[in-house]
């Protein structure tokens, strides 16, 4: 006899006969002859009779058929198969539609999901074909029932949902100093340690390269200066002994000598040994420089992951005031400008300036003129960003401007916006460790459902209780999601858990990853406080102070109850202000269809990027970091400040550091400033004119159009999907 039923999406329930005889009915009422309610009866009681204790539909269905074509009631059997059959193409409909579009190379939200990415590629197109598909076996065998409603209710979206099965991480922040110290091993190929500056930048490359294929995230390195700054040296010292080889002569007091700075002078009245120094340091700067073009070229040109997209890198550099590590930033800044190619601006790495006083940020600073070049730079190709390593929530106590590995303790971020420093289970640092996971919560729709309640204190309080019931799922599904992800095997992450991520050295490689795991974070996120604010109190939080302090408190009740999740699962739970790019219109559309146009809310195609004050409000920068810069502190698990600006940036850096300033006054812990970059991929003309449609010297339509999606560079619109597009023509500038 029938007790329970497993249905399709492996879910358990209990048997229920009344659905055999809707369907066999269905069948009977769609032939000439009607309804037959005796044999209708005699057929699903049978059926339950004979059947297993436990059966899936399927089965169910099968006996179903064979008991119709025993009957005298053909016709009914040939009716049933036909409507299964119907049913079974139904389901499979939209996987074809998918498929035929992505065969299609059509350009629409699933193709341009995310804009880093070449669907269009055969690489490409296999990686859709495969997320497509993996997404609903997500839903179907791995959520359990409240999480799968909530994702299906519009509540809650699993980011990299389709990367769940893999058990990978989202990102790392590489110890290059490991990488080049003991060298790596990739697969097959192993690398030696690095001896010269053009060694090690290429195995910065490499490590990025290859974790990027054991992760569905981005890579980072968090002190890009003073892991290279040693090979500055190293490669100095190779041009001594150049020397020494032309001349036949020694100088190995040269060796060590103190060098103030690297930087390139003519050699004219220079003498004895003065002069061999000075050529030394000249072909040391050389090398340098050309190592950090081709770093910068390999990371806008090396594929990964079935070589369809470029790595996700970030690098994070600014505060070593060595002579060897202000070489590094100088020549990576100096590359930058000049660009890549035909003096194209580089997508990647994004840059990220480690901001500090004392360090990198006043005039009497050791690296202030570094800090005026990369500002100088930004103002021309985006970046870098810009990181405040004096924000209260950014600084550690174990940091000494005297000691020469203090970047173990400066917070370090992946340029999208991914912060991770604090620590529940080991060191404070953002080295050798990333995030795990991250979901996101709609809480517009979570406003919206409370919008018709007319006394607002009962509709703020019902807002907060149904806040407090998601934000219970979240923090279960990510739970859930670590369990799954602690059971993989050292050797399926043959990098990532041998010489990256922290605590990986007493790994072996059939030994599960659970042990070293829980140094990363799990992130909450969250999308559209500005509608959720104006669906509530009809104003969002750049606009009146009321709506201002709701949007904190909302905030913080989330840091807060992130704060009790992590006691309860033991876990790094943080509060993340999401980078909502293919999202930014996913929760939209479904709450326009159940809710409908409401102005302020549902009447756009995306919904406001995390805690930003919407990009069509005007107002100047000084407002958006007064109102933006409280959520800072909140958002541990990252977050970012952007400022539009308007005109051609390149004539005028003392606007960016007009804006760090902004950062620095109002603990701001990361941002980065926009503004319009043309350039003529036909002649090379570059200008900032927001709409250009042909170029001005050479009248070529051949035009990229640099923009910032959500933290990093695409060079070509043509891949944002609509809703992104959509914020992009709504942006306003904040002068």
């Amino acid at each position: 006899m029938i007790l329970t039923v497993i249905k399709r999406d492996g879910r358990i329930v209990g048997f229920n006969e009344e659905k055999i005889k809707a369907a066999i009915r269905k069948a009977m009422l769609s032939t000439e002859k009607g309804e037959d309610n005796d044999l209708l009866c005699q057929i699903s009681d049978r059926i339950s009779y004979i059947g297993k204790e436990q059966m899936s539909v399927e089965e169910i269905q099968d006996l179903v058929e064979i008991e119709l074509m025993k009957s005298e009631r053909k016709d009914v059997a040939k009716n049933y198969i036909s409507y299964r059959e119907k049913r079974s193409i139904a389901r499979r409909s939209k996987t074809r539609d998918i498929f035929l579009e992505i065969i299609n190379a059509k350009s629409n939200d699933i193709t341009r999901e995310n804009a880093n990415m070449n669907a269009d590629t055969p690489a490409g197109m296999m990686m859709k074909f495969a997320s497509e598909t993996t997404k609903p076996f997500v839903d179907d065998y791995l959520l359990s029932s409240e999480v799968k409603e909530a994702v299906q209710n519009n509540y809650i979206h699993i980011h990299d949902k389709d990367y769940y099965p893999t058990k990978s991480l989202t990102c790392v922040q590489h110890p290059l100093n490991k990488i080049l110290h003991d060298g790596l091993c990739a697969g097959h190929g192993e690398s030696r340690p690095a001896k010269r500056i053009e060694t090690a930048s290429i195995l910065g490359c490499i490590s990025m390269e290859t974790a990027q294929n054991e992760m569905h995230g981005g890579q980072a390195i968090p002190a890009f200066d003073f892991y290279l700054a040693p090979f500055v040296r190293k490669s100095y010292i190779e041009e001594i002994k150049k020397i020494e080889d032309l001349l036949g002569q020694k100088y190995p007091q040269l060796y060590d000598i103190e060098i103030e700075d690297y930087v390139k002078k003519d050699l004219d009245f220079l003498q004895d040994t003065e002069r061999i120094k000075q050529q030394a340091i000249n072909q040391t700067v050389i090398r340098v420089h050309q190592a950090m073009e081709a770093f910068i070229h390999n990371m806008n040109t090396i594929h990964s992951r079935g070589g369809n997209q470029v790595v996700f890198s970030s690098i994070n550099y600014g505060t070593d005031t060595s002579a060897e590590g202000r070489c590094i930033i100088r020549e990576l800044l100096l590359s930058t400008f000049q660009g890549v190619g035909n003096g194209g601006t580089a997508i990647f790495p994004i840059q990220i300036w480690k901001k500090k006083r004392g360090v990198s940020y006043l005039p009497t600073d050791r690296n202030y003129d570094l800090y005026q070049l990369a500002c100088q730079v930004s103002a021309r190709r985006f970046f870098p960003n810009f990181l405040n390593l004096d924000a209260p929530f950014n600084t550690h106590e174990k940091w000494n401007i005297n000691d020469p590995e203090r970047y173990n303790y400066e917070v370090a971020t992946m340029g999208c916006r991914t912060r991770v420093f604090e620590n529940r289970f080991g060191e404070k640092t953002s080295i050798g460790r990333g995030n795990l996971s991250f979901t996101t919560i709609n809480i517009v729709k979570l406003a919206l459902k409370c919008r018709e309640i007319k006394d607002k204190e009962t509709r703020i309080n019902t807002f907060f209780a149904k806040l407090d019931s998601i934000l219970e799922i979240t923090a279960l599904q990510l739970h859930e999601r670590y369990n799954f992800q602690k059971t993989a095997l050292a050797k399926q992450f043959p990098l990532l858990m041998s010489s990256l991520w922290i605590g990986c050295d007493n790994l072996n490689p059939n030994d599960t990853i659970e042990s070293v795991i829980n140094q990363g974070t799990l992130g909450i996120g969250f999308i559209g406080l500005a509608e959720c604010l104006i669906a509530l109190t009809g104003k969002h939080h750049g606009e009146d102070e009321n709506a201002q302090q709701l949007g904190l408190k909302i905030i913080t009740y989330m840091r807060d109850r992130a704060n009790e999740f992590c006691e309860k699962y033991q876990h790094n739970y943080s509060i993340l202000a999401t980078p909502a790019e293919g999202l930014s219109g996913r929760f939209t559309k479904k709450d326009k269809k159940e809710f409908g146009i409401i102005e302020g809310v549902t009447d756009k195609e995306y919904y406001t990027n995390s805690n930003h004050v919407p990009v069509y409000y005007k107002c100047n920068a000084k407002h958006k970091a007064e109102v933006e810069a409280p959520y800072h502190e909140l958002t541990r698990g990252g977050h970012i400040f952007y400022v539009e600006i308007d005109g051609d940036a390149t004539h005028n850096p003392e606007s960016i550091m007009q804006i760090v300033d902004l950062m620095d006054k109002y603990n701001i812990g990361y941002g980065s400033i926009n503004h319009n970059r043309n350039k003529c991929l036909n002649c090379g003309y570059e200008n900032s004119e927001k709409e250009i449609k042909t170029c001005p010297n050479c009248g070529s339509t051949n035009i990229d159009k640099l923009q910032r999606i959500t933290g990093y560079l695409v060079g070509t619109t043509d891949r944002w999907n609509s809703s992104k597009l959509a914020e992009l023509n709504d942006r306003v500038t904040h002068n």
